[in-house]
């Protein structure tokens, strides 16, 4: 006997039996047991998330010959109900709207819908992919979907609704069918596993769901393809190796070496996974995959239902994200998906994704934009006529040979702020040799005070992200102190002189959206057309924030000097 693949063996017969779209079940269900069942129906949504099975359900309820009118639970035993299971039945008829799209296709259709079914109570016409069909056969079709006999129904499917014209969706009713969650499919292929007495780990449910983005079918067709290694258990490693997927460890690595900054390292790892069989384009689409998931982590953290992944893999990537600040993560997925078309279209594939994870280890991006924006009156864009970044205050600090650490690196007598202050960029220097990333972001800060050994770090409100990662990273910072000056220290955070140290950095407050005026000054800033040049970006917004105490306090002062203001007139010059 022929095999059936499990998306047809396991395929929903009655509307209990439907998985993932449930509203759209109960309402038809609700239409037949109050007789209010429409004359056209059309069923919309991704492929592989039920729009057919749902069809053919809808039929077998309407014709089932062991009820006397319709009803919502088919007796899936007559012959109208088998055979419409299996696409064979004469009052049910399947067309498919890609290769019957013609005129001609539609005429033949209509000629034959004046006879009335052959045994069955309804004449059904389920029209997969309507969306192919030409223009002239749509408005061919409208007249009878319009006022049909009473005896024919219309199911029309597809995944492209914008292509159906609106004459035709105005004289249906749509279902949206919904992209299927990760615990459904995952739900849904354990019950089909326990069914076939398959063993296999359980991170493996969760990879499938993942690699089925939505689609039931999709998953369903991973997992016969992977029931067909023969081997038992069923685990990740098998999968990722029947897929052809790059291998996970060293995606991580790659990533990690990006966070790092080390050329050599991107490079390296690069080349392992190209040297694995995968090609360039490959290895970009799972870059963009794990950058996407380091991204959400980021944003939503772990516990969020958008990321599909095992708790191991939480674990992995939580640690990495830290490495990462949430604007260089988006830059890297908007960068990734240039260049995967890019790749697509070169003969030069492996160069330009080996430029591409060089340009992400050794850009600026990565250290923040807060560095790129600090000083700006507007959100959007650089202080109007401030001078351009200086490269050298946003790139890694230069390596310098190693400090001698302990008390012999300073001079004898008590730590003091002024020994501080005058060895702070030494410090530096010798942190950027651990963490570049780290080292870059202290330098948007400076000493604001050191007594009885807590050495008190200020941060400006326009540099909010650098504060808060140095936060994050406060035990390695004091650590890294320890060792440089000999002495233990305690590391303590302000912005712009507020003292509530250690707590994470407020927002500023709230702003103003800008005028006309200032947005075209704005957008007309030779510092801000760069940034939105290399970042491939269009803003959304312009606010004009309000001014910091600083400055204000300049602003007052201005407004109070002499030189501004000029002295009074004397009696003799009036």
């Amino acid at each position: 006997m022929a095999y059936t693949v499990l998306a047809r063996r396991y395929r929903s017969q009655t509307f209990d039996d439907v998985v993932g779209q449930d509203a759209v079940a109960q309402t038809l269900k609700n239409a037949i047991l109050s007789g209010r069942v429409a004359h056209a129906y059309l069923f919309t949504g991704t492929r592989g998330v039920g729009k057919t099975t749902m069809a053919r359900i809808l039929a077998k309820s309407l014709n089932c010959l062991k009820s006397k009118e319709p009803t919502v639970r088919p007796c899936l035993e007559c012959d109208s109900c088998r055979s419409i299971h299996t696409g064979e039945d004469i009052d049910v008829i399947e067309i498919d709207g890609a290769s019957n799209n013609k005129v001609e296709h539609v005429r033949e259709l209509i000629a034959n819908a004046i006879y009335r079914p052959a045994r069955a109570r309804f004449k059904i016409y389920i029209i997969d992919e309507v969306h192919m069909l030409t223009s002239s056969a749509f408005n061919a079709l409208l007249k009878i979907l319009e006022e049909p006999p009473d005896y024919v129904k219309f199911i029309f499917a597809t995944t492209e609704p914008n292509k159906v014209l609106p004459t035709i969706q105005s004289r249906c009713q749509r279902f949206d069918f919904a992209a299927m969650n990760a615990q459904t499919i995952t739900a849904q292929l354990r019950k089909i596993l326990q069914q076939e007495q398959v063993e296999y780990e359980e991170d493996l449910l969760v990879h499938l769901a993942r690699l089925a983005n939505g689609s039931m079918r999709d998953a369903l067709s991973l997992l016969d393809q992977l029931l067909s290694v023969g081997q038992r258990p069923l685990t990740v490693a098998m999968l990722m190796e029947c897929m052809g997927r790059p291998d996970r460890r060293h995606l991580l690595k790659l990533a990690e070496q990006i966070a790092s900054q080390s050329a050599q390292g991107v490079l390296t790892e690069t080349a392992r996974l190209i040297e694995t069989g995968q090609t360039p384009a490959a290895v970009c689409d799972a870059l963009i995959e794990l950058f996407r998931d380091l991204m959400v982590l980021k944003a939503a953290g772990a516990d969020s239902g958008i990321l599909i992944l095992t708790e191991a893999e939480k674990k992995t990537l939580d640690g990495l994200a830290d490495l990462f600040d949430l604007p260089g993560l988006i830059y890297a997925v908007t960068a990734l998906e240039r260049l995967r078309w890019m790749i697509r279209n070169s003969e030069t594939g492996r160069y330009l994704l080996e430029a591409a994870v060089l340009r992400l280890a050794l850009s600026e991006h990565f250290i923040g934009l807060d560095q790129l924006v600090s000083g700006s009156s507007f959100s959007a864009g650089i202080k109007k006529n401030a001078p351009l970044p200086n490269p050298a205050a946003v790139s890694p600090l230069p390596a310098s040979p190693q400090p001698p650490s302990g008390p012999a690196a300073i001079s004898k007598g008590p730590l003091t702020e002024e020994i501080l202050k005058d060895r702070w960029k030494e410090f530096l220097a010798a942190l950027a040799q651990r963490s570049g990333m780290l080292a870059n972001y202290l330098t948007q800060g400076g000493i604001a005070g050191f007594a009885d050994s807590v050495l008190t770090l200020r941060f400006s409100s326009r540099v909010l992200f650098a504060a808060e990662f140095c936060r994050k990273r406060q035990e390695e910072i004091q650590r890294t102190l320890q060792e440089f000056f000999g002495s233990r220290l305690t590391v303590r955070f302000e912005l712009s002189g507020e003292s509530d140290a250690g707590s994470a950095p407020k927002p500023p407050a709230a702003a103003a959206p800008a005028t006309r005026q200032q947005r075209i000054e704005v957008l007309d800033d030779p510092k801000v057309q760069l940034i939105l040049k290399e970042l491939n970006a269009t803003p959304t917004e312009i606010v004009e924030l309000p001014p910091s105490e600083e400055e204000k306090s300049e602003q007052e002062a201005r407004e109070k000097s002499p030189e501004e203001t000029g002295p009074e007139p004397t009696e003799s010059e009036e």
